[in-house]
């Protein structure tokens, strides 16, 4: 599969935390010099819940117009089924400002509601991967980025598909010193959906190829989790973070039951994540709408 090479275009929580696990970083800057800023959210542009999704997308837009660096969204792009008429109608007012920066789309479920994602690529064009597939790599500061296609029902996910075989490629191609994969459904959730366990395999291979971060979308909430393995282990060494981040517009929703290892949580403040890359580690930064309080912020190194 085709290989994008892009440049840069320059607590309250709602269902309580639990502690963090012995060995989480403190907050603070990655060592290094700035390579490059990343922003987005997932869950954005929602047709269906009328002028209170507007408004709140149109918030989360403001937020992306005051972040230099590039745009990526982490699916559920267009609700409620990613049509071209909603992807016209409701994320381009809002997030389509920011059309020319956003390098880095993912597809949803609701993306992939009407027949292949028709309207989600159509609207992005190449940058969003090959037309009914989705997945896709770049190089950005340094660090390589993966982005993938979750809809597994649809396209495959799991050993011998043609997406996860790719995967494996593309890593070992790229064994670079940081790692960034960007998706839609979590592996990890206290969210409404709770966990996703038919991406379990994109874990285990980026797990293996020493991969860094995870950002996921899906439940409307905002959720960071500790480095842990593909069967949720607490790993500080060669663990992968993941952090939720469906606050982009949609309707948010309440937590359930805390999941084992998380961090930081909160479901009621739409905003976008600010990841800074350094050349050897992050630093990332949860920016809430304006009239919100909840941030979230902290800094770790590559493997």
């Amino acid at each position: 599969m085709l290989v994008l090479l892009a440049a840069m275009c320059l607590a309250a929580c709602s269902g309580g935390s639990s502690p963090a696990p012995t060995g989480a970083p403190t907050p603070g800057t990655a060592e290094g010099p700035v390579t490059a800023t990343l922003v987005g959210a997932g869950d954005i542009a929602a047709c269906d819940q009328g002028p209170v999704s507007a408004t709140a997308a149109a918030a989360t837009a403001a937020l992306v117009a005051g972040v230099p660096g590039t745009v990526f969204t982490a699916g559920d792009d267009a609700y409620e089924s990613g049509t071209p008429a909603q992807f016209s109608d409701c994320y381009d007012p809002t997030w389509g400002e920011f059309k020319v920066r956003t390098l880095l789309p993912s597809a949803g479920n609701h993306d992939f509601e009407t027949s292949g994602g028709a309207g989600y690529f159509d609207y992005f064009g190449p940058r969003a991967g090959t037309p009914g597939e989705g997945w896709y790599s770049t190089d950005i500061g340094g660090w390589h980025v993966v982005v993938l296609n979750s809809n597994c029902v649809i396209v495959g996910c799991g050993p011998g598909s043609p997406q996860l075989t790719w995967l494996a490629t593309d890593l070992a191609a790229h064994p670079v010193a940081c790692t960034l994969a960007i998706w839609h459904h979590p592996l990890f959730s206290s969210g409404f959906h709770r966990d996703d366990s038919a991406v379990a395999p994109f874990w285990a291979v980026l797990s293996t190829a020493h991969a860094d971060l995870v950002i996921n979308g899906h439940d409307h909430d905002y959720e960071r989790f500790a480095p842990q393995d593909q069967t949720g282990r607490f790993d500080p060494i060669l663990g992968l973070r993941e952090i939720v981040v469906g606050t982009g517009g949609a309707p948010l929703r309440a937590f359930g039951a805390v999941q084992p290892n998380r961090e930081a949580a909160d479901a009621t403040s739409h905003g976008v994540i600010v990841l800074t890359l350094h050349t050897a580690g992050y630093d990332w930064r949860f920016v809430p709408v304006a009239g919100k309080t909840f941030t979230d912020s902290g800094s770790a190194t590559c493997h």
